[in-house]
């Protein structure tokens, strides 16, 4: 008995059915889903803020004051982003910015006026960022350790300096960038600047050729060295590029707090690795977002501003930065094993 011979299949039909949407709109889809609970997250702290001190928080000099703040830390994390997601890391962000402050506030540089003191900021930030990177990249050390030796050392120089001293910024045009009369459309020249190191920092890791390298290289070095990028010198570009940040939020720091210290940018490692983390970038490396890591610094600015106006202690707010953080690495390792 024949059996009946079924008609050929449509190859191109079948391969149709069997498509499956790219890649890429999945990724898309997970990043929307983790801006938009950042911001219900930052939502909700604002209505506490209005709610517990409606008249403090809300007031407009109160919120200029807590992007201003976000500035310093937010350039700061813009860096670490980039490195955290080549699958590095940099612990002398803080003492970089210390060491740079103080350095471009001595009374030598300040002779040179306002381009002596950014200057000089910005040189220090780059120059520890090289030893930094051609001790990781050339040197074969590991971050943790060459960043940690790196902040034990800029920290000690920056005391050797100031002799445990506060400089004070005599340079008027430094000075006036602080002031109100210096606002455009009441916004702080600060929070400006933080805001162009942002959308670059967006643009050269999501449309440039660098950024793609960096994710590769943070995802599989091998792999991308097999690919043909030079995996040495793309991390030495990478801490270059942190340290950058450094003496660009060293100069926001003088211009804010119109003076250097050897204790500036205490802890700003932490608080750039936990915005960082927070906004969604693995410490693995691989993967991360400077829309993310802005909003998770403006999170902990906000926190930070709440307890200031409620007059809860530190300490709790530290517990709640710690709660946060955990439910954030929480919720990566959940997402990663789904994907």
């Amino acid at each position: 008995m024949t059996q009946p011979v079924s008609p050929p299949r449509d190859s191109s039909t079948a391969k149709v059915s069997q498509a499956q949407p790219p890649a890429w709109r999945g990724l898309m889809a997970r990043a929307d889903v983790r801006t938009l609970s950042l911001l219900g997250v930052l939502a909700v702290l604002v209505l506490i803020g209005g709610i517990t001190k409606p008249d403090e928080f809300l007031d407009t000099r109160n919120l200029q004051l807590v992007l201003t703040q976000a500035s310093v830390i937010g350039v700061v994390t813009v860096g670490m982003t980039f490195v955290i997601v080549s699958g590095g890391i940099d612990l002398s962000v803080g003492a970089i910015v210390a060491l740079a402050s103080v350095w471009a506030t001595t009374v030598a540089t300040q002779e040179y006026g306002f381009t002596g003191i950014l200057f000089t900021a910005v040189v220090v930030g780059v120059g520890c960022g090289l030893v930094n990177g051609v001790l990781i990249a050339y040197g074969a050390m590991v971050p943790f350790i060459a960043t940690l030796a790196m902040l034990a050392s800029a920290r000690g120089l920056a005391l050797q300096i100031t002799d445990g001293k506060t400089q004070i910024v005599t340079v008027p045009s430094v000075l006036d960038l602080g002031e109100r009369d210096a606002y455009v459309l009441g916004i702080p020249p600060l929070v400006l600047v933080f805001a162009v190191v942002t959308v670059i920092g967006w643009l050269v890791l999501n449309r440039t050729t660098f950024g793609r390298r960096t994710v590769a290289v943070g995802g599989n070095p091998e792999a991308a060295r097999l690919a043909g990028i030079d995996v040495r010198r793309q991390r030495l570009y990478l801490y270059l590029l942190s340290g950058l940040c450094c003496g660009i939020a060293a100069f926001l720091l003088i211009v804010l707090a119109g003076s250097g210290q050897n204790t500036n940018g205490n802890l700003y490692e932490l608080d750039a690795i936990a915005a960082a983390i927070i906004g969604g970038t693995l410490l693995t490396g691989g993967r991360g977002t400077i829309v993310g890591s802005v909003l998770g610094v403006l999170i902990f600015t906000t926190i930070t501003n709440i307890f200031a106006l409620n007059n809860l202690q530190s300490d709790v707010q530290q517990i709640a930065k710690g709660a946060i953080i955990v439910a954030a690495v929480l919720v990566q390792r959940r997402t990663a094993s789904t994907t």
